[in-house]
């Protein structure tokens, strides 16, 4: 059996994940699966109305996200994986998908500086781009509380970690990023 790449991407909101990941998935024609937008799709057909109800679907989301990992690396089929994964949650259940299949992870964790995140989401938040089923006009305090407790950390589970600030996305070294992701699918001969 040959060994999959499994490209997680990681960070706090706001840092820029979902825009990091669609360039390399673009850049390396992976499929890119992210909580968010299917959090969103649940919006869609299940509605939408409170912080209640956008943490529910979240636990949702995270269950389609990791049934939809599964397939992916049940098929052998490289891909990137993007949502704001953390150890607590979310170190056993790569580790339990680590002894089912053969993948090689690379965790990309994007920073940001705190008061740029901030900013970040409150325009966001009232830029109307984002689904309004998120409610996040109404979690500035919740965000704020999240801020306050750094960065994320890369997830235990092995594999290269690549950090990426992206507090400035035309200062982000492409190049640099991609050499490394390719040097993984060299040396794994993925």
């Amino acid at each position: 059996m040959s060994k999959t790449l499994l490209i997680i991407i990681s960070g706090l909101p706001c840092t820029g994940k979902t825009t990091l990941g669609k360039k390399i998935a673009k850049q390396l024609c992976l499929p890119f699966v992210s909580k968010d937008d299917i959090k969103e799709s649940l919006f869609d057909v299940l509605g939408w109305s409170d912080r209640e109800w956008s943490i529910k679907l979240t636990s949702a989301s995270y269950v389609l996200l990791y049934n939809y990992m599964e397939s992916l690396l049940s098929a052998g089929i490289s891909f990137i994986a993007e949502s704001n994964f953390s150890s607590e949650y979310d170190n056993e259940k790569f580790l339990n998908l680590s002894k089912k299949y053969c993948f090689e992870p690379f965790q990309v964790i994007c920073k940001t500086k705190e008061e740029v995140l901030f900013e970040r989401f409150k325009t966001r938040s009232e830029s109307g781009e984002r689904h309004p089923g998120h409610v996040d006009r109404l979690n500035y305090e919740g965000f704020k509380e999240t801020l306050s407790k750094g960065k994320y950390e890369s997830l235990n589970i092995g594999g290269e970690v690549f950090e990426v600030d992206t507090t400035n996305f035309d200062a982000i070294n492409y190049d640099k990023l991609f050499k490394a992701i390719k040097s993984v699918i060299k040396q794994f001969n993925i």
